[in-house]
């Protein structure tokens, strides 16, 4: 692309069961024939690299589909169980002209989002519409279905959602002319952690680990040092419900955002609890025994809290796994995590029925 080639690219736009890669995974293919990038961790990849230099050759994006119900799907081998529908497109300078300034958007960490009919009449089909916060680029046909279009979008980029979206030909909503496929580009969920103790450093490297943008905060500057905590993006001395406030004003705490809140101290988490429970986020969890957390709701209830804000907090925090260690503790708040994002029981695979990957059930 730098250097104005024409390049191949297959991209997952949905997935059905236990599907190995999610939607957005993509696999670019090069005029040199390199391939770059995944859509099913090997299963498909043949397929999509032969489709994709047929793309480009031709210029006529196709959606495939591949899933053990079909015959082609598995001669290549996706025995996984998953169904995956790829969009196969041909990419350039003038087919994408905005692809640079995406490219910069995600570099800065700005939210953007790229919407593509993947599915409808010829004249639509490969429309692009570029979505920012506070602008648009490019067009899917019509003004009113780019409208449409952008404001369901940026409620997908702020919480960080890459999906299908389906709409009439003129933006109606009840629609399914246009199936369009939205690849949000959102920066890194946040992880705060308050307390700066050595649970918290095994949490923050943990989390850094899975992805997140760690905040480690205490108020006690003798302990809130970059040198105890090397895996924490940053690490803020302040009082910790004065910080998240100020986070919450300033617009960057959303529904993506983890609160681990270790100081199991009342002068430190009630009055940060009291901030934290009023949010929608996605996680508070509080560490302390069962006796800590007892005490911690009475002085939560006599600050007025309710017993639906109550109700959202991990206390104590993480699943049972026997964990003694900071490493192992963090590892129990992490599964705890991952389990309430995408729906799991915690319990072991081993024994359990039905799909493993239970959201990608349609």
């Amino acid at each position: 692309m730098a250097g104005g080639e024409t390049v191949g690219m297959g991209t997952v736009v949905a997935t059905w069961r236990s599907a190995p890669r999610p939607a957005g995974a993509s696999m670019l293919v090069g005029p040199d024939g390199t391939a770059v990038g995944s859509v099913s961790g090997g299963c498909v990849e043949g397929a999509v690299y032969e489709e994709a230099k047929d793309v480009v050759a031709s210029g006529a994006p196709t959606l495939e589909r591949y899933g053990v119900s079909d015959d082609d799907a598995f001669a290549v081998g996706l025995t996984c169980g998953g169904i995956l529908d790829v969009y196969v497109e041909s990419i350039s300078r003038e087919s994408f002209p905005e692809l640079g300034d995406v490219a910069e958007s995600v570099g800065r960490h700005e939210p953007v989002a790229v919407v593509t009919v993947v599915k409808g009449a010829d004249d639509r089909l490969g429309n692009r519409l570029v979505v920012w916060n506070d602008r648009t680029s490019g067009t899917l046909g019509s003004q009113r279905l780019d409208d449409a279009v952008a404001a369901d979008t940026r409620g997908m980029l702020a919480a960080g959602r890459t999906a299908t979206l389906n709409f009439g030909h003129d933006g109606e909503r009840r629609g399914d002319d246009l199936t369009l496929f939205v690849s949000s580009f959102a920066p890194p969920a946040r992880m705060v952690v308050f307390g700066a103790i050595d649970f918290a450093a095994a949490v923050a490297r943990v989390g850094a680990f899975l992805g997140y943008r760690v905040t480690v905060c205490d108020a006690r500057p003798v302990f809130a040092t970059a040198r105890r905590f090397p895996d924490a993006h940053e690490v803020v001395v302040e009082w910790p419900h004065s910080y998240l406030q100020t986070e919450v004003d300033a617009g960057r705490i959303d529904e993506r955002t983890v609160l681990c809140v270790l100081t199991h101290d009342p002068k430190f988490d009630v009055p940060l609890l009291e901030v934290a429970l009023d949010l929608d986020v996605a996680y508070v969890g509080a560490m302390g025994s069962r006796r800590t957390h007892d005490e911690r709701l009475d002085r939560l209830r006599e600050a007025g809290l309710t017993d639906v804000q109550l109700a959202k907090l991990s206390s104590p925090i993480g699943l049972d796994l026997g964990a003694r260690t900071p490493e192992e503790t963090a590892i129990s708040i992490a599964a705890e995590i991952i389990a309430g994002r995408w729906g799991g029981s915690g319990e072991r695979l081993t024994g359990a029925d039905g799909p493993i990957h239970a959201s990608a059930e349609r």
